[in-house]
């Protein structure tokens, strides 16, 4: 109702993150960092302030439960609400790794992250998102997420990967899951696939820029009204399960 759009994404110091805090603010945005760095986040912040977003740093560590607590009151007592919550943080773990390499203690520190960390932080965050008139979700999946894809012939998603993919699947069958449940509300929650981008998550072996990666988030975070909800989407459309 002509009240400034207020997003919180996580992991936003740096990547794919950054890029879509920074594209978020260009659409007139007031953008949460969301970040466990102090400094980094402080760097990040004041770097899209001179950019001329409107951005505020955001204390986060997405494994924390009381970290998230204090993001929620930050966020509350700033804004009173929250329209657009991009989970972004994520870790890979060992890339590539076969699953009889995988430890327990390494498969339990991915998933802590990439998926229980999405939990804690929407689960955290809805009664923020339901004071908004139009909330959005987007979580920060991948093509190696899709059993679809891994199990086509020909189709080249990187090597074999014991903790990582396998997190995004979780991941993906999570956010099926909120649909469901939050189908007869206004809360639109989507999956989104960067591409293979250069980030240090991968050593900056990808072949698209962090800018190219958060395109699909963006959108997702933005959607209208009629847009869609509990899909997987790339740059091209949406990708099968």
């Amino acid at each position: 109702m002509g009240e400034k759009t207020i997003a919180l994404v996580t992991g936003a110091n740096k990547g794919i993150g950054y890029e879509i805090a920074a594209g978020l603010g260009a659409l007139g945005c007031s953008v949460g960092v969301g970040a466990r760095d102090g400094q980094r986040r402080e760097d990040a912040v004041a770097k899209l302030r001179a950019a001329g977003v409107d951005a505020f740093g955001v204390p986060l560590d997405v494994t924390d439960d009381a970290s998230v607590a204090a993001a929620v009151a930050l966020v509350g007592e700033r804004a009173g609400r929250l329209d657009v919550l991009v989970n972004n943080a994520g870790t890979a773990g060992a890339w590539p790794a076969e699953p009889t390499t995988v430890t327990p203690e390494g498969m339990r520190a991915v998933v802590e992250t990439n998926v229980i960390g999405v939990v804690r932080v929407i689960n955290a965050m809805l009664p923020l998102l339901r004071r908004s008139a139009h909330p959005r979700i987007v979580n920060q999946s991948s093509h190696v997420g899709s059993l679809t894809l891994q199990t086509t012939p020909g189709v080249d998603l990187g090597g074999v990967s014991g903790a990582y993919s396998p997190s995004k699947t979780f991941l993906n069958a999570v956010s099926i899951q909120y649909a469901k449940e939050l189908s007869g509300t206004n809360i639109k929650i989507n999956n989104a696939c960067p591409g293979y981008v250069a980030t240090d998550l991968n050593g900056f072996h990808g072949t698209r820029t962090p800018a190219e990666g958060a395109r699909i988030a963006i959108r997702l975070a933005t959607l209208p009204d009629d847009g869609p909800t509990g899909g997987l989407f790339d740059d091209a459309g949406k990708v099968p399960w």
